[in-house]
């Protein structure tokens, strides 16, 4: 068994849409992770686009079928933040979601960290408030099992992505199993390391084709892997 997450942060708004349409047309849902105050991004966001989604949005796609999960309140990098400072951060973004998200639960939820950064503290904390958290560390995972709350990724950029992208699932599937979590944003000219929207739909369509691999998710993952 091989699992795929190809995970989208940051919340552009027009390839969110995009994402979501061509997920939909092959029956599978997007993994989108998406900031709490997107109208206060940290300066350096700015660079790559500041039409984001908000809540409207994001329980409109999460109807529709589209994983929807926290990644950060403004984008701050939470591992240069004292450590206090991020647990408020972290849980600021948590009250956020609870707040516009419908139906949102944190003991489900997926804290993916923004630019993959973490701390030993942090990542021992938050499994007590969420159900696992992303960080960096490499895109290939064990498979999940009932116990995993931490997961790793990797990404490349900020041009396009896509020759990373197949070199990673090209490793992943030279294995027996595991799980290829990758960190990408928008389609083609949108966000760090994109990836081209007819790309996506091919190599959907060729995942979704071969025998033994699942594109999920990563709370999806992990709820399956908890019923196993």
């Amino acid at each position: 068994m091989h699992i795929i997450t190809l995970s989208f942060d940051d919340g552009f708004r027009k390839s969110n849409l995009q994402i979501a349409e061509i997920y939909e047309r092959l029956g599978l849902q997007a993994c989108m992770n998406v900031l709490a105050a997107p109208d206060q991004l940290v300066p350096e966001q700015h660079t790559w686009g500041t039409d984001r989604g908000d809540f409207g949005l994001w329980n409109e796609l999460q109807a529709r079928g589209h994983e929807i999960m926290p990644h950060g309140y403004d984008h701050a990098n939470h591992a240069e933040l004292p450590s206090d400072e991020a647990k408020e951060s972290i849980l600021r973004c948590l009250d956020v979601f609870a707040e516009k998200l419908d139906g949102f639960d944190p003991k489900k939820a997926v804290f993916n960290f923004p630019y993959n950064r973490s701390t030993p503290e942090l990542e021992e904390w938050l499994p007590t408030v969420v159900r696992a958290f992303r960080s960096g560390g490499g895109g290939l995972n064990p498979l999940p099992g009932p116990e995993t709350t931490k997961l790793t990724t990797t990404g490349a950029g900020p041009d396009n992505c896509e020759w990373h992208v197949n070199e990673q699932i090209e490793l992943l599937l030279s294995r027996p199993d595991g799980w290829l979590i990758y960190n990408t944003h928008g389609l083609d000219d949108e966000g760090w390391g994109p990836i081209r929207s007819g790309y996506l739909e091919m190599l959907l369509e060729r995942l979704v084709a071969a025998e033994g691999v699942e594109v999920l998710p990563a709370g999806v993952a992990l709820e399956k892997a908890g019923e196993a």
